[in-house]
């Protein structure tokens, strides 16, 4: 058993070198804390400024095996990790968080839905698609529009269609690769609002101010926090993310992504057990952001504010829009966070930047 809180200088495992762990790597650093990660991309953006990294895939028995001798503690930065290797881990006797529970659930759309309802935090109603036939008689209960994603990846818009009607199900049913899915019912929501909520290994929960989230082409845009809502509708935010941290007895920073009906119900869209996009404003916002926050949380140390000092609109910076660091480094008010990526590929998240404003 690891003994807690972990000391300085011990070493954290990441599974996944990308710029989340790009990020953790930094805030662990600034703890005090090496930091070794497991990617299959050799010169990875978090590999670049961590203490090594372990070029192998994810289910590489041996490299996880190294990964869990060398490490004190293990997280990850994305959820399509596979949820064996992090079972594996934790088998090996490596203390890993958030556990496998939390990911499995993560991964599967229905199974996280089955979830957040049987804890309290309503979704869309929803019905698993595994069939054209599932997919025609979900339609006939749900009704038209609703949108249909596969049950397992996708991300950004990725695997997921809109059924207008059921003309249109074959052709859905194909544009998702015919693979085992789920059927969500439209929202009348009037914006997307998130909750980035943190709990450590003692059971204490610690909650930022809520974000206001724009997307566009199916990508996260910008997010504005703290989000102009009312005491009562944080505060039903708050608790849903509290009542799912427990649900899973989670430990780590958790994004939860809410609609917000506008007649004071919110619906949770989706999960990510991890440090998420629209956490990013509170690298400028607060005295511990989100990515020191998680580091806090797995090493057992005490968790930090998430009072916001500022007000900030985070804003992705995807594709060549990388090439508005040069007006954009002149701004006052303009942070500029770039993860270091060689090839601007279009719509990928090169970096992104917070405008920050006095509350």
């Amino acid at each position: 058993m690891t003994a807690l809180p972990l000391p300085p200088g011990s070493t954290l495992g990441i599974l996944g070198g990308g710029q989340l762990g790009r990020m953790l790597s930094q805030a662990a650093s600034r703890l005090g804390f090496n930091v070794v990660i497991l990617d299959p991309e050799e010169n990875s953006p978090a590999g670049r400024v961590s203490q090594g990294q372990i070029v192998a895939a994810y289910d590489n028995a041996t490299a996880l095996g190294v990964l869990g001798q060398t490490c004190a503690a293990v997280t990850f930065e994305f959820e399509n990790v596979p949820a064996a290797s992090v079972a594996r881990l934790a088998e090996g006797g490596a203390l890993v968080a958030p556990g496998p529970k939390a990911l499995a659930a993560a991964q599967d759309r229905v199974e996280e839905k089955t979830f957040l309802n049987g804890v309290g935090a309503t979704t869309v109603d929803f019905a698993p698609v595994d069939s054209l036939d599932d997919l025609l008689a979900a339609l006939e209960r749900l009704g038209a529009p609703a949108l249909l994603k596969t049950r397992r990846e996708g991300y950004d818009g990725k695997g997921q269609v809109w059924v207008r009607s059921a003309k249109m199900a074959a052709d859905a049913w194909h544009a998702v690769g015919e693979r085992p899915s789920i059927l969500e019912a439209k929202a009348d929501f009037t914006r997307e609002l998130s909750v980035i909520a943190a709990r450590g290994h003692d059971g204490a929960v610690a909650v930022y101010p809520l974000g206001e989230n724009t997307h566009k082409g199916g990508v996260l845009k910008t997010t504005v926090a703290p989000a102009a809502v009312d005491a009562a509708t944080e505060k039903r935010a708050k608790a849903i993310a509290k009542a799912i941290l427990e649900g899973l007895d989670y430990v780590g920073v958790l994004g939860v992504e809410l609609f917000d009906l506008g007649d004071g119900k919110l619906l949770v869209n989706e999960i990510a057990p991890r440090v998420h996009n629209t956490g990013h404003w509170t690298q400028d916002g607060c005295v511990c952001d989100q990515f020191e926050e998680h580091i806090r949380a797995i090493a057992g140390w005490p968790l930090g504010p998430t009072t916001a000092h500022a007000r900030v609109e985070m804003t992705n910076l995807l594709g060549d829009e990388i090439e508005q660091w040069k007006t954009l480094s002149g701004k006052p008010d303009a942070r500029l966070h770039l993860y270091g990526k060689a090839e601007a590929r279009p719509g990928r998240k090169m970096g992104h930047v917070n405008r920050v404003k006095p509350l």
